[in-house]
């Protein structure tokens, strides 16, 4: 395979050789040459790798050290009481703000203490949903997705699942795995304020990237999530003939993917906090660079235990109330792992620490695979069976 950084340099030498030595061009074809070389250099700075992913290889590490960890994998029962509650809280919270200005302290107070915390919850609940891990039935677990989605005020949770799927099959897989940042979002938000835009605005980044990255088949979930929302979020302000109730569940999406302090998950989890060695950011050196950090603070009571995610990339069939039991079991194997102990202090750190920034992640070109399709294949495909956890 070819060299990430040998071949990101050569073609910004190719395009520097296409300009007279001297000559200050002022057209059209100069500003793609320019805007181009800084594209393939902030692409240069991201951390390359020929490594494999490392949570295949310590998963088999700790299946062959502990093999009653295949025991804790499965649904887990109490994941849908839990979303039933809080999709029942938030539209009791939509209820009593329904005369309430939009403007009011009193509005925003609430959608950012109570509804903010309530829909990263249910982000989280899709994101166990995904995995199969809230029924046995597939089916099931598409469908309770949808209910889940409902306060979140906007469509999402049928595309989540297919692109969050292939982001565990080709972690840090350039052009396949959608959590990592483009080369347009590391030359545009490269600075201080660039960061404070990124962190403030995540939320459109996490949406939106998927679909610039690669098409998903759309399917009949798709489409029953689509309608099942559009007709929810009109009955509520038909029927409460006021649209602050959905401005109120839109609103606590917004702020739960902005400055919130369980929105530090979405940065920590990845990217890369510890200091990387020269030597480490030479690909051809094969020294792999720490790419996936847990957290063990108090705020996974709120997200599903989401901080352990070295666990849940090691082991995505392993429910969030088993994922302190694996570690546990398997305690030399995480211990040593570098970790966060604040979700509040990655946010800081990324907006100010000026070795943290979003070229801070790992990226592979080789690996992984893609999750979706048809329908029926990808349920397939996707499902975490005995095979797939030991394989």
């Amino acid at each position: 395979m070819a060299n990430a950084s040998t071949t990101t340099t050569s073609a910004g030498a190719e395009r520097r050789k296409a300009a007279p030595n001297g000559e200050i061009r002022l057209n059209g074809a100069a500003a793609v040459d320019r805007s181009q070389a800084e594209s393939d250099q902030k692409e240069h700075d991201f951390f390359w790798t020929y490594t494999e992913e490392p949570h295949r290889t310590r998963r088999l590490a700790i299946i062959k050290a502990h093999p009653e960890v295949t025991k804790l994998c499965g649904p887990e029962p109490l994941t849908k009481y839990v979303v039933a509650f809080v999709v029942g809280l938030q539209f009791l919270c939509a209820y009593i703000l329904k005369d309430t200005s939009f403007w009011s302290w009193k509005f925003w107070a609430l959608a950012y203490v109570v509804g903010a915390t309530a829909n990263q919850n249910l982000f989280l609940a899709i994101h166990e949903i995904s995995h199969n891990l809230a029924f046995k039935s597939p089916l099931a677990n598409r469908l309770f997705a949808i209910f889940a989605n409902l306060p979140i005020g906007l469509p999402y949770s049928a595309s989540f699942r297919p692109y969050h799927l292939t982001h565990h099959k080709s972690l840090g897989v350039d052009g396949l795995d959608t959590d990592l940042p483009t080369a347009l979002e590391a030359v545009v938000l490269d600075s201080i304020l660039g960061k404070a835009f990124f962190c403030t605005f995540q939320i459109f980044f996490y949406a939106i990237r998927p679909m610039c990255v690669f098409q998903i088949t759309f399917t009949w979930v798709h489409l029953l999530n689509l309608v099942v929302q559009l007709a929810f979020d009109y009955v509520v302000i038909a029927s409460l003939d006021s649209y602050k109730p959905v401005l109120y569940l839109l609103l606590s999406s917004f702020l739960a993917g902005s400055w919130h302090p369980t929105a530090g998950h979405f940065i920590a989890e990845h990217y890369v906090y510890e200091t990387v060695t020269p030597e480490a950011k030479d690909p051809d050196n094969n020294i792999p660079v720490p790419e996936t950090f847990s957290y063990y603070g108090p705020l996974n009571v709120l997200t599903y235990n989401v901080g352990y995610h070295n666990e849940h990339h090691d082991f995505p069939a392993v429910a969030w109330t088993k994922l302190p039991k694996l570690r546990e079991i398997a305690d030399e194997f995480y211990a040593p792992l570098p970790r966060h102990d604040s979700w509040v202090l990655v946010l800081w750190r990324f907006l100010w620490d000026k070795n943290v920034g979003i070229t801070s992640r790992v990226k592979r070109k080789n690996g992984g695979r893609k999750v979706g399709g048809k329908s029926e294949r990808a349920a397939k495909v996707a499902d975490w069976t005995r095979q797939e956890i030991e394989a």
